[in-house]
């Protein structure tokens, strides 16, 4: 690979080969990025969903526990 830009100037190593990579490669890099945001976002809300039952249930048992010494 060394060897193949060798006789090259500087803007073809560093600006057209990335782009040229960018534009081959980008759907595929914006799909997993996507992905990726997705996956996490989903992550979240799951955590968040999780969360707000545990916090709910443990209000209602306070609550029950307190109204029994009533």
């Amino acid at each position: 690979m060394q060897e193949l830009f060798a006789g090259m100037p500087w803007w073809v190593k560093w600006v057209a080969v990335p782009v040229i990579a960018l534009l081959v490669f980008g759907g595929l890099i914006m799909s997993v990025v996507g992905f990726v945001i997705g996956l996490l976002f989903k992550l979240l809300v799951f955590v968040a969903l999780v969360g707000g039952l545990v916090f709910l249930v443990r209000k209602f048992m306070a609550s029950s526990d307190s109204r029994g010494e009533w």
